[in-house]
């Protein structure tokens, strides 16, 4: 096992070499040409800006995804959207939703922080090329939740999320996995387990199975 330097030149290593965590290669930049070949490949950089001055790119062998198709709904969220007490729109408010992700919370004082000013940038820029994508959640005129991810051909790659009221982030990834299933979106990648999204039908499935996917 072992963690690749990166150069300027825009490659990645075969992730089978790398740590058990995920971790792979170190360095390179956050260019959006770098950026979607990393994500064309289940690359995705992750690492605290305020103690690392290059990029980490992970890329676990085991991915833990969402099929739009198998969105879990309870009956609690279905309760929410009846009242229709907060709207969603897609890609209204790109930068207020990683704005929102980095700072809600507190999360951008903490020390494992990772969502910092280069990523900020380097997701904007992506944005703008059309490759991001933000799903808000509003309450009135006021922003209180969303997430935001990378968009390529049938899969997205969920980035972050945040919310500001209860189950805003859950009305989010409800609203992007509906709209993306019938889009003819295949697979939403959450990069790592946590029980909120698990209770919400996210499994894993073997690297083998997930680059198949998104090659096809």
């Amino acid at each position: 096992m072992a963690v690749y330097q990166l150069d300027n030149d825009l490659w990645f290593p075969d992730p089978h070499l790398g740590e058990e965590d995920g971790l792979v290669a170190v360095g390179g930049d956050l260019s959006v040409d770098r950026l979607l070949l990393a994500y064309s490949n289940g690359f995705f950089p992750w690492f605290a800006y305020r103690h690392q001055q290059e990029p980490l790119w992970y890329c676990p062998l085991q991915r833990f995804v969402i099929f739009p198709n198998e969105v879990h709904i309870s009956h609690s969220m279905q309760q929410v959207i009846r009242k229709g007490e907060l709207q969603i729109t897609i890609n209204q408010d790109f930068e207020g939703v990683i704005r929102g992700c980095a700072t809600a919370q507190n999360r951008n004082n903490d020390e494992g922080a990772w969502l910092g000013p280069e990523m900020i940038e380097a997701y904007t820029e992506m944005h703008r090329q059309g490759f991001a994508a933000s799903v808000e959640v509003w309450q009135g005129e006021t922003l209180v939740g969303g997430l935001y991810g990378i968009n390529l051909g049938t899969a997205f790659f969920g980035e972050s999320m945040f919310s500001l009221v209860p189950n805003a982030s859950k009305l989010a990834l409800i609203h992007l996995a509906q709209t993306f299933d019938k889009l003819g979106g295949k697979l939403i990648d959450c990069q790592f387990e946590t029980p909120h999204l698990k209770r919400m039908g996210g499994r894993f499935i073997p690297y083998e199975t997930y680059i198949r996917l998104l090659k096809s």
